[in-house]
């Protein structure tokens, strides 16, 4: 037995979808059952709209961005750590 194959929608879809829930004001699921989806995935879809219609919110990007420097930000602590105790140790060792 094969794994079953996740559908892809694409962005134009997805918006559609989103804008027949928020701005035309069919419930979700009447709309996911009108457009052959699940009603859990447009459910997802509009929070995820809804999220970033948020003022303040973070793009895709800016979140990518925000994940990759924190990340950066936690190996130059780590690094600056291991300094630290090298020069201590080396500071023991100088007459």
């Amino acid at each position: 037995m094969g794994k079953k194959k996740r559908r892809q929608y694409t962005t134009e879809f997805k918006a559609e979808a989103v804008k027949l829930v928020l701005k035309e004001g069919m419930s979700a699921t009447q709309a996911a059952k009108d457009l052959g989806i699940t009603q859990p995935v447009l459910s997802r879809w509009v929070a995820k709209a809804r999220e970033a219609a948020r003022p303040g919110a973070l793009s895709e990007q800016e979140r990518a961005e925000l994940g990759r420097l924190r990340r950066e930000v936690s190996i130059l602590r780590k690094e600056r750590a291991i300094l630290k105790k090298a020069a201590a140790f080396f500071a023991k060792e100088m007459p």
